[in-house]
């Protein structure tokens, strides 16, 4: 079996990368793949607590499906706004977002 601390190593390995790509990136859908990595980051480490630590093994792994079923959510409104954004401001560039309105 591996051990847990591949598992967790894996997942701060790809939160970190996810966070930097947030801070860094000025694109929209770069920023909104980071935010998925650090989303899929907590889904690996909620499965391994789960696999290690639970008698049975569901919560982490129901916990990971919500995890996934936001992220979904969030991806589908996520886009929906940069689209407009895009038809707007012929960019997807976040600093152009700061003044749009109705």
């Amino acid at each position: 079996m591996i051990p847990l601390e591949n598992f967790l190593l894996l997942s701060a390995a790809l939160f970190a990368i996810g966070f930097y790509g947030v801070l860094a990136r000025r694109s929209a859908i770069l920023i909104l793949m980071s935010v998925e990595l650090m989303l899929a980051a907590v889904s690996i480490n909620l499965v391994a607590f789960a696999a290690y630590l639970d008698a049975d093994g569901l919560t982490g792994m129901i916990f990971a499906i919500f995890v996934i079923t936001v992220a979904a959510a969030e991806v589908g409104l996520a886009l929906g706004i940069v689209l407009r954004l895009y038809r707007e401001r012929r960019t997807a560039n976040v600093d152009a977002a700061d003044e749009l309105k109705w």
